[in-house]
């Protein structure tokens, strides 16, 4: 599928590009960790007060103003290459709450689109959720549900964390399954979580799998901040995500972002080095060459100039909003990642 279309319908709009005879609809699918979308209200029950005017980040209306302003510049860019209205569906991290959504959608640059909302406020200790947000002119929900994520403890007592949000639905007709994710972190120590990762990788192929029951072409795409790269067990052993698509069999995955992580390409930094920790992985029925619907066609990070710190400690990193308690004016902390489905028409 490297060979570039001769037309790319987006869904209803024509654009001719080269001399092939083929015509294509398209449609773009994305994820992006929104580093921190707090709103500046402090929240009884929720360890949300570092993000509020009294607090040492000085967090009030105009530091969140300019946020939702900047996050909405980068999704409002994010797909247009090829489709021109962007991103159809869009999975989100580390938001508060549906009201800094609701803000989000409103922003001028985005607003157009009409993006609608699927959010669950998770038992996370800070509060912060992941959520769906879709433009009904391509997806339709028909159910969604949060499912747990939760471990023990040494005294016996479950942790809970973010949910995992699974929302299944029609992508220009056709059904579609979406599994949002925000993985525990690796705070602690990477060996020391990685079990805990492990098990929200099992949570999606446990999914995965009973949807497969049902329809061993089901179409399935697992998204999010998973903390953990391409590589790691919880992908590459626990989700059984192949690097080639050509490697994936009935009921299994493909994981494109393992080719990208290889090139070196990342989405975020911590001490010099690129992790590429934003994925999104498709199930066979997306990559399988004999089916007549929606296909997977290319995965993308979009790391563009005006996303790049260009001095101080985090030169080179994406241009992140925080250091510490100091506001450094930029997007997130996490380079959004994006991929394109491809319909054959006549």
């Amino acid at each position: 599928m490297r060979s570039i279309p001769f037309f790319f319908l987006f869904l209803g709009v024509a654009c001719s590009l080269f001399a092939q005879e083929k015509s294509y609809k398209i449609g773009c699918i994305g994820f992006y960790n929104f580093e921190n979308l707090f709103d500046t209200l402090d929240t009884p029950d929720v360890s949300d007060s570092e993000f509020t005017p009294e607090s040492p980040k000085r967090y009030g209306t105009a530091i969140y103003t300019e946020k939702l302003s900047h996050l909405a510049d980068v999704v409002f860019q994010m797909g247009t290459e090829l489709t021109p209205d962007g991103v159809a569906l869009l999975g989100v991290a580390e938001v508060e709450n549906r009201g800094v959504l609701e803000d989000f959608v409103s922003q001028e640059q985005v607003r157009d689109r009409n993006y609608q909302i699927v959010h669950y406020d998770s038992p996370d200790g800070r509060g912060i959720d992941v959520a769906l947000l879709y433009n009904p002119k391509y997806f339709e929900v028909l159910s969604s549900r949060p499912i747990p994520m939760g471990s023990y403890e040494s005294n016996g007592v479950v942790r809970y964390t973010r949910d995992v949000l699974f929302v299944s639905g029609l992508f220009d007709g056709e059904p579609l399954h979406i599994l949002v994710n925000h993985w525990p972190s690796r705070s602690g120590g990477e060996k020391a979580t990685q079990h805990l990762r492990e098990m929200a990788a099992l949570l999606c192929k446990n999914v995965v799998d009973s949807l497969c029951a049902v329809d061993p072409e089901a179409k399935v795409l697992i998204m999010g901040d998973l903390n953990d790269d391409p590589i790691s067990p919880s992908v590459k052993q626990v989700l059984q995500a192949k690097r080639y698509a050509d490697d994936v069999r009935p009921c299994g995955l493909f994981n494109p972002m393992w080719e990208l992580y290889a090139k070196g390409t990342g989405t975020l930094a911590y001490r010099d080095t690129w992790n590429l920790f934003d994925q999104i992985m498709a199930s066979y029925g997306l990559v399988d060459k004999k089916n007549e619907g929606y296909r997977f066609y290319q995965a993308r990070v979009f790391n563009k100039p005006f996303l790049i710190q260009k001095s101080g400690n985090f030169k080179g990193y994406p241009w992140r909003t925080w250091a510490g308690d100091t506001y450094l004016g930029g997007y997130s902390d996490h380079f959004p990642v994006y991929v394109y489905l491809l319909k054959e028409v006549e």
